[in-house]
């Protein structure tokens, strides 16, 4: 599933923290994949429809440096990513096995893929760094990831971070770390959460005023009266 334009645009200006407010509000708490950490300063804020890749764990017969030219593997999975994607990686928080190196995420970045999101760890990070394909991750380790995975399969459902990621779910990732917007919700949170910014906006504002937290942040009654007023004359 490819996204419009307009709903990049539109997703790369609301927070990850905006968004699992909103989410929060709908009865959804686990949407924050945990472990997925910049692994350089300064990532933009990315938005993307998640293509799933799944590890399970090391199995001698199969983590083979062979298993690398099967064609039930990471090599293939990254062929089949569509521009676009955010590659959302499966690895059962294993910190030990780097599950991608320089070579694959350069590949990755010709393909117009978006970044590269996991709750495990990268390898060869200068190289990784040098390719200039955005990662979010759980730090970095030199072995390879037959050390302690084995690659089963892609675009399936996942778990990532302790949060269940189907294929094309959309992932909006920044500094905070990755947020998961169900495909289903996607159009009420681009309904809700530009507006949920603005209210925040606003309420940074009357706080640089030095007005109280009591009855503005939640708003009381007044308060909204306020913001409303704020709107419609233009200074919120």
């Amino acid at each position: 599933m490819a996204l419009e334009q307009s709903v990049v645009d539109t997703l790369k200006a609301i927070s990850t923290a905006t968004i699992t407010t909103v989410l929060l509000k709908k009865g959804l708490r686990n949407v924050w994949l945990r472990g997925t950490k910049p692994l350089a300063p300064g990532q933009p804020r990315l938005v993307g429809p998640a293509f799933t890749l799944r590890f399970v764990p090391a199995r001698e017969d199969l983590a083979t440096p062979a298993s690398w030219a099967s064609p039930i593997s990471t090599r293939a999975a990254i062929e089949a990513m569509p521009a676009g994607c955010i590659a959302v990686v499966d690895a059962m928080g294993v910190t030990d096995a780097g599950i991608f190196g320089d070579i694959l995420c350069a590949r990755m970045l010709k393909r117009g893929v978006v970044a590269l999101i996991t709750d495990g760890v990268v390898r060869d990070v200068a190289g990784v760094l040098g390719t200039g394909l955005p990662v979010w991750c759980n730090g970095v380790a030199a072995p390879p990831s037959v050390a302690g995975l084995t690659f089963v399969a892609w675009q399936q459902p996942i778990a990532c971070g302790g949060v269940a990621v189907f294929p094309d779910d959309v992932i909006v990732v920044d500094d905070d770390g990755a947020v998961l917007i169900p495909a289903a919700l996607l159009p009420e949170v681009l309904a809700e959460a530009p507006e949920q910014e603005r209210t925040e906006a606003w309420i940074m504002n009357e706080v640089g005023r030095d007005v109280p937290l009591p009855g503005l942040y939640p708003m009381n009654a007044d308060t909204k009266a306020r913001y409303e007023a704020a709107k419609k004359d233009g200074t919120a």
